[in-house]
């Protein structure tokens, strides 16, 4: 980086003796000069005051660079001998000298403000801190530190001892860095506590810089290193001068050196590069002043004045040294904010571009979010993202709206055409470096649209919350007005709504989308479609189309609420899979699963869509996909009536499914539709075996399977309808199931025992009710019904075959007589009659003999008995059959011997109920007796009533009144006490429970 930084400005040629120190204040130069006669130390010392010809009597504060300045004033013997040093306080109007001691002078005058003899006669280097008027001087082995006490004279604050003779030395906040002998170290001026830095180096003298910051740069040989106020070194804070310097000032942004063959520039930012080199020699004395650099030589004044920070920049910008001219615009005076934004603007694009074709992407784009480009310009650099169609003008095409600015816009325009050119120049590299290339660009395209990306979002989403606000009001406002006719509103229809803010949101979202895509990011991609995007639909699906990223294409859809574009590609998809058995990686993206978990959110939202994209996976996934519809609460009856209309071959499954994984059972309407599809397959089943000829009724398929289990374990269905389908010489077991269900429990253990011959099942289901507790009042009628049927197996087939009275009429508790004549000339007799023939007996042939007055006609019918399968279940089942009922029931000719089994655990359980009767029996007797015992005993209690017993209600004497005992026997109470305690208890008991 070597560019013109300042300019060397001859000031004062000639000077008559030796240039000793040298100021400046108010636009002249102070010049202490030695008499010409010789250069003697202890000769008189002039000062000789300087003036530009073009500058005004009063001075103007700033070195000037038109013509040679001529001399103004000389004062002879000014000091007694030359000057150490010598400084102009601005702020002050003062100037500070050391001579044979420190003196100070009023500004532009001279006059002798204070003079500081006693403690500074000798001294040879002081430091003074303007801001605060504080002056340290070192003499010999000592350090003083004084105040200025109202600008008239110096106050001694603190003197301090140091090691040896002091060098060098600046302030630096509370603390004085020292330059003693080759080392350096920090004083605190309140204190006097002395701390070790490091070493100054071999070659030269201690050298103490302090910057404006409140650092301070220490020599070290030609090396000046930076450290902060308490001497901790600063990180990456080192200056290399090409030469070991007699002195440095700073003069911000740069730092300058006096070096024996010339003045060196370096920039305080690392790498503290050099900047320029002034070949000037013998340079005595290095001076920085408000403007400019004041050089002194043996007879003439050198000004180092700035190059204008704007030509700097020019330069810096046309060698590439972008940084620093970045950095210098910071320096551009306030006042020019609109410029300095624009160059700044314009170095970034420029860096940016330079970077960009250097390789360093992510560099190049920090620079162009920098320059506050639009993204448009930074888009146009990558022509494989597409871009919308909008409303939206370039960043430079703003730019040259601005008169300011042209020159700006101009440079930027032409270095777009120059990377143009570059552009079709990169064709020629190979193919692998333009892919590595446009990969690292576009992951650097990446993350410069992310960081852009929230505040163009956030414009944008306030932008339509302004428009929603804005047509809400003046919604408001019409609903407001009296209606009047409407009339067309030409001139609103002209008023175009600003969408900057929304179009630039779609630029941007729908370029990082396919960034991402590019560079393989499709997780970040989804994750950019989940949020809330501005996406263009149009060029991102025939993007991702083309890129076969379809898992991205889907969420795309989602997030655009295309559902059903959504879930097709998802079918197409899993078929796709199904073809492509090698492809393990497809297969494990898209299955049936999928579906399912896309169809979840639109359960509740759009049940209607979820059922017509439902039928794939019911077909493949049946119990998630049912899984889904519970746990989703889509309706079941618009499940079950969309699959009976589109799918009749899943509507079994899926209300199979239902009714095994719903907790709570499905309502009536579902099990009845299940059952009966449950019926007419097992219809058309038992027709085909029937015409077969193959029929038995302990022939089961899977279905029927299904059904006698479907009717056992639920009661939704119909039973009328079902028993109606029913064919009368088949399915009786079914027809058993239904029977049980409406209590007609007769006819359900007839079809038991005697169509399907299944006496076990007839004895499995008397238990089943009874421990159901169905049959009330008595819960052995159900086992005495299933004696009768054993041991009248005739009538009961009759009476089942006659069917009374009609299945929908025979519900518990409704006994209804019927009218309706048996053929033959019978009457019919009551179901109640049946069931409660308690009387009935029968013998084994059949005979009138034995029988009550109830049996009527029907004994005659006769027919073999099953009185082994009657002795068998009293035998099993004694504890729950009357056993008065069952003997009378018993053929007169039965052996005692059979009933044994029967009678024995009957009998000994009724004796031991007896025997437990009495027990218990005895016991209520015995505490009955004990309760009279005590009763008999608590009358004879004994109550002394004397002159001193008190009522413990009113507290007063019991004396001749009547009076009441407590069950304590200590207690007493008057009666009328006692009464109307009582009173009280009650009308509060009755108080409370009206409260409650």
């Amino acid at each position: 980086m070597v560019h013109s930084a300042y300019d060397a400005v001859e000031l004062v040629a000639g000077v008559p003796g030796r240039i000793e120190a040298v100021a400046s204040h108010a636009g002249k130069l102070l010049v202490a000069v030695s008499d010409s006669e010789g250069f003697l130390r202890g000769s008189d010392c002039s000062l000789r005051i300087y003036s530009s010809p073009a500058s005004s009597p009063e001075g103007g504060g700033e070195i000037r660079r038109d013509g040679p300045y001529a001399l103004e004033r000389h004062e002879q013997r000014f000091w007694r001998r030359p000057p150490l040093a010598m400084e102009v306080s601005a702020s002050r109007d003062l100037l500070l000298s050391l001579s044979e001691w420190v003196a100070l002078h009023r500004l532009p005058g001279l006059e002798t403000v204070a003079v500081v003899s006693n403690k500074t006669k000798g001294a040879n280097v002081f430091a003074w801190d303007d801001r605060r008027g504080l002056l340290a001087v070192g003499r010999q082995k000592r350090l003083t530190v004084f105040r200025l006490d109202s600008g008239r004279e110096f106050v001694e604050v603190k003197e301090f001892g140091v090691p040896d003779i002091l060098k060098s030395m600046a302030w630096c906040g509370d603390n004085i860095c020292l330059g003693i002998r080759r080392e350096y170290m920090i004083i605190n001026s309140m204190t006097g506590a002395l701390t070790d830095v490091f070493s100054s180096g071999r070659i030269a003298p201690p050298l103490v810089v302090p910057l404006p910051t409140g650092e301070l740069l220490l020599g070290k040989d030609n090396i000046g290193v930076f450290v902060d106020q308490n001497g901790k070194l600063i990180q990456d804070g080192r200056i290399i001068w090409s030469d070991t310097p007699a002195s440095v000032v700073i003069h911000r942004p740069y730092a300058v050196a006096r070096l024996p063959r010339h003045v060196e520039i370096r920039s305080l930012r690392a790498p503290n590069a050099l900047v320029q080199t002034v070949v000037l020699r013998d340079v005595q004395k290095l001076v920085q002043t408000g403007n400019c650099i004041l050089a002194a030589l043996s007879n003439n004044v050198c000004g180092l004045l700035p190059v204008p920070i704007g030509a700097q920049i020019v330069q810096l910008t046309a060698s590439g040294e972008f940084e620093e001219a970045l950095a210098l615009c910071k320096l551009l005076p306030p006042e020019d904010s609109n410029l300095r934004a624009a160059k700044e603007s314009s170095i970034h694009i420029r860096y940016g571009h330079f970077l960009f074709d250097s390789g360093k992407y992510e560099d190049a784009m920090e620079q162009f979010s920098n320059s506050h480009v639009d993204i448009t310009y930074v888009l146009s650099l990558y022509p494989s993202i597409v871009l919308p169609q909008t409303h939206i003008i370039g960043e430079h095409d703003k730019l040259l709206d601005m008169p300011e600015l042209a020159t700006e816009s101009s440079d930027v325009t032409d270095e777009m055409e120059s990377y143009s050119l570059q552009l079709h120049e990169s064709d020629d590299k190979s193919p692998l470096e333009v892919k590595k290339m446009s990969h690292n660009a576009l992951v650097a395209l990446v993350k410069y649209l992310q960081k852009k990306r929230s505040g163009i979002i956030e414009r944008a989403t306030a932008e339509v919350t302004e428009e929603v606000v804005s047509g809400a009001v003046h919604h408001s406002l019409i609903l407001s007005e009296p209606y009047k006719p409407k009339k067309p509103n030409k001139k609103r229809a002209q008023t175009h709504t600003s969408s900057i803010a929304r179009e630039m949101a779609t630029v941007l979202d729908t370029s990082l989308l396919q960034a991402l895509i590019l560079t393989g990011q499709s997780s970040g991609a989804m994750e950019l479609l989940k949020g809330l995007n501005y996406c263009d639909l149009k060029i991102c699906e025939e993007f991702l189309k083309e890129w076969s990223d379809y898992m991205v294409l889907l969420e795309l859809y989602k997030s655009n609420e295309m559902h059903r574009e959504a879930l097709q590609l998802l079918n197409q998809l899993v078929e796709k899979s199904k073809s492509e058995m090698e492809n393990t990686d497809f297969n494990k993206k898209f299955n049936p699963q999928m579906i399912i978990e896309y169809l979840r959110p639109l359960c509740r939202s759009d049940p209607m869509l979820v059922l017509e994209s439902s039928l794939y996976v019911l077909e493949r996934n049946p119990s998630e996909t049912i899984e889904l519809f519970l746990s989703e609460n889509v309706p079941a009856d618009l499940v079950n009536s969309y699959l009976k209309q589109h799918a009749p071959n899943l509507q079994s499954t899926y209300l199979e499914l239902m009714l095994s994984m719903s907790e709570t059972g499905i309502n009536p309407n579902l099990q009845n539709e299940l059952v009966q599809l449950y019926l007419s397959e097992v219809l058309d089943w038992y027709n085909i075996l029937k015409e077969e000829g193959n029929w038995t009724e302990k022939t089961y398929s899977a279905t029927r399977k299904k059904l006698i289990s479907t009717l056992e374990n639920n009661s939704g269905y119909n039973t009328d309808l079902l028993l109606k389908r029913l064919p009368q010489d088949a399915l009786f077991e079914e027809r058993a199931i239904l029977y049980g269900k409406i209590n007609q429990h007769l006819r359900a253990l007839s079809l038991y025992v005697h169509k399907l011959q299944m006496p076990e099942r007839a004895v499995a289901y008397c238990d089943r009710v009874y421990e159901e507790g169905a049959q009330q009042p008595s819960k052995s009628n159900i086992y005495f019904n299933l004696l009768q049927i054993y041991l009248n197996p005739r009538k009961a087939e009759k009476e089942f075959e006659q069917k009374i009275i009609p299945v929908a009429s025979q519900y518990p508790g409704i006994h209804k007589s019927s009218s309706a004549k048996f053929k033959g000339g019978r009457t019919g007799k009551k179901v109640v009659e049946i069931e409660g023939a308690d009387e009935i007996r029968f013998s084994p042939s059949g005979t009138d003999s034995g029988r009550s007055d109830g049996d009527g006609d029907d004994a005659n019918d006769g027919g073999p008995i099953m009185l082994n399968e009657a002795l068998e279940l009293l035998s099993q089942r004694w504890d729950r059959i009357n056993g008065a009922q069952a003997l009378r029931l018993l053929p007169r000719d039965t052996k005692l011997q059979d009933l044994v089994s029967f009678l024995e655990p009957l009998l000994r359980n009724s004796s031991e109920h007896l025997r437990n009767y009495l027990v218990i029996k005895n016991l209520i007797f015995r505490a009955n007796l004990q309760v009279k015992e005590d009763l008999y005993k608590r009358r004879q209690a004994v109550v002394k009533i004397d002159g001193n017993s008190m009522c413990s209600l009113c507290h007063k004497r019991i004396a001749n009144s009547a009076f009441a005992i407590y069950p304590n026997g200590q207690t007493l109470v008057h009666f009328v006490c006692f009464r109307e305690s009582q009173q009280i208890k009650a009308v509060r008991g009755a108080n409370s429970m009206r409260r409650r």
